[in-house]
């Protein structure tokens, strides 16, 4: 796997770049991520397919401009990033915030995305959590307890190994990724998707873990019922990080799922 850079905008952006086949995986973490979210199933997907995992404008080792982190702008920037890596078409998987910014690029740009995988996307809550409360705090004030209760709330596990919080930790103290963070959570409180599910063609699969604390797993209901062609998948004993938690199951269900013949009624 290779760290590369691409210039997007005129500001710089980190991206993973594994795997040598011509169809290609676009992976998008989601809010206060990184590139890193994905190492546990990128070497499974990359030997069948390239995958791409960037860090998104605002976020990981990207460059944060001062800018409105609205869902639009985060569209609007995917639609770039995969212009300017010359990409034709694209798999693209988003989770939590990643998987709503997967369903505007989705009806932007749905001609360039092959097919779509949803991962507990956000959009459909009206209210907060405790695990999203405990995110904020570890977010606005990143240290290694605070940090480290964010993702045991996240995750159905209490395990949670010492890389994820010391690099979470790291990442949030960047000058201005706590303005991308909080810019992006007002970005998702003042955007509607209800008309955005019902307009995807494109053939979906939804991921949802069972034990999801942070968007708790009745959210799937308004994706499933306005999406057309929308498979679901529950997992169960899963928290928020299906790709995290349960990398093997995750990575084989993807590659079932592209493997399959769901056509666009």
């Amino acid at each position: 796997m290779q760290t590369k850079f691409a210039d997007v905008w005129g500001h710089k952006i980190r991206y993973f770049d594994d795997g040598r086949s011509d169809k290609t995986i676009l992976l998008i973490h989601g809010l206060g991520g990184s590139a890193e979210r994905w190492l546990k199933v990128i070497p499974s997907l990359s030997q069948k397919y390239r995958v791409i995992a960037p860090d998104m404008i605002g976020f990981g080792y990207s460059d944060k401009p001062s800018v409105d982190y609205t869902i639009e702008f985060f569209g609007k920037f995917l639609s770039a990033f995969i212009n300017t890596l010359g990409l034709k078409t694209v798999i693209l998987v988003g989770t939590s915030l990643g998987g709503q910014i997967a369903v505007e690029c989705t009806n932007t740009d749905h001609h360039i995305i092959e097919k779509l995988i949803l991962v507990a996307p956000s959009g459909t809550m009206k209210q907060s959590t405790a695990a999203i409360d405990a995110y904020m705090m570890a977010a606005l004030y990143p240290n290694h307890a605070s940090a480290r209760t964010a993702f045991e709330m996240m995750s159905n596990s209490c395990t949670v190994d010492e890389f994820t919080v010391s690099d979470f930790v790291e990442r949030m103290s960047i000058p201005n990724a706590k303005l991308a963070f909080i810019s992006s959570v007002l970005g998702i409180k003042n955007s509607k998707i209800d008309e955005k599910l019902q307009k995807i063609m494109t053939p979906t699969l939804l991921v949802w873990g069972k034990e999801d604390r942070v968007i708790p797993i009745e959210h799937a209901r308004q994706f499933v019922s306005s999406i057309r062609n929308c498979k679901f998948l529950e997992l169960d004993d899963c928290g928020h990080l299906p790709h995290v938690e349960k990398p093997d199951i995750f990575s084989r269900s993807i590659l079932e799922f592209l493997d399959s013949r769901l056509i666009v009624a």
